[in-house]
């Protein structure tokens, strides 16, 4: 793999911030940060802003292109977006690192609209599942309704003037019926999910087809698993407490079987989908990031053009 990417130890990255301004502030940050996030604006100074700079660089020159086809075809095109790819494990934080982007990216003056969009939406139905008897895969790449999520970044990238996508629950554990995100021609758009890199065997189609850039967030398998019952245990003190949240019957457990439970579903579902479906396609994205287990990024690697 070394010989498709540039490998930059942290300190070498954030030199290529070069005078891109810190927009953010600790209360915006908090703000952005999920469950047992550790980030603090050293990081965002010495990873994200690096990173916004060049995807800044990259948004700038592909509408310049947008607009000498147009020219070329003298024609009037569509506004397209850019739109990013951000994959990753469950619980290794690439929920907070897509919302992080997406502020930065939204500060620029040059693509001010940035709109997040998470796969979870195009998961199947809970019922759908259990009618399938899938419910023990959800995340698993068969578990996701492929087919709409396609139509959703073939719309987005046609540059239609409106397109919706479902919106997922986590307190239901489920679709929310009647209830879309609608995205109205943005900038950028970040898709953030497990299986964004995903190849299917059968298709001919792929949703990675519709990416400009894409980044996978990385870290080793033990690292993740830590943080999975780390966020489990926090959960059970908060979340499930909601009589609402379909885990509501993990909050009454004591530590010893909420540890035994959290690794129970990390071996059987997340942990195995990771291994089997999405740390395998981490080599076809155009950007790796690298977490240590304070969740502090140590390496960069960009994928030479």
């Amino acid at each position: 793999m070394s010989d498709r990417y540039l490998t930059f130890s942290r300190d070498d990255w954030a030199e290529l911030r070069a005078a891109t301004p810190l927009t953010l502030r600790e209360h915006d940050l908090e703000a952005l940060q999920g469950i047992n996030e550790r980030i603090d604006l050293d990081e965002v100074a010495a990873i994200y802003l690096p990173l916004s700079r060049l995807l800044n660089l990259y948004v700038s020159a592909t509408q310049d292109l947008q607009r000498v086809s147009s020219t070329f075809l003298g024609s009037i095109a569509p506004k397209v977006p850019y739109v990013i790819g951000v994959a990753g494990s469950v619980a290794v934080g690439k929920s907070t690192f897509a919302r992080i982007l997406q502020a930065l990216l939204g500060r620029w003056p040059d693509h001010p609209q940035v709109d997040l969009i998470t796969t979870d939406g195009f998961l199947y139905p809970n019922a759908v599942l259990n009618e399938r008897g899938i419910m023990d895969r959800k995340g698993f790449p068969e578990s996701y309704d492929t087919r709409s999520l396609l139509a959703f970044l073939r719309a987005v990238k046609s540059g239609e003037a409106e397109v919706s996508a479902p919106v997922y629950d986590h307190i239901a554990y489920d679709i929310l019926d009647g209830v879309e995100a609608t995205v109205r021609q943005p900038d950028i758009v970040i898709v953030e999910g497990l299986n964004v890199l995903q190849v299917a065997r059968e298709g001919v189609e792929f949703v990675s087809d519709y990416f400009d850039f894409s980044i996978y967030v990385d870290a080793d398998v033990q690292h993740i698993e830590e943080w999975y019952v780390d966020r489990f245990f926090t959960l059970r003190e908060s979340v499930f407490q909601n009589p609402d949240s379909y885990f509501n019957n993990f909050a009454a457990l004591g530590d010893e079987q909420a540890n035994e439970t959290a690794r129970h579903i990390w071996r059987t579902i997340n942990g195995k989908n990771l291994v089997e479906n999405i740390e395998p396609t981490r080599e076809r994205a155009s950007l790796i990031l690298r977490k240590e287990s304070d969740h502090r990024i140590s390496q960069v690697q960009l994928r030479k053009l």
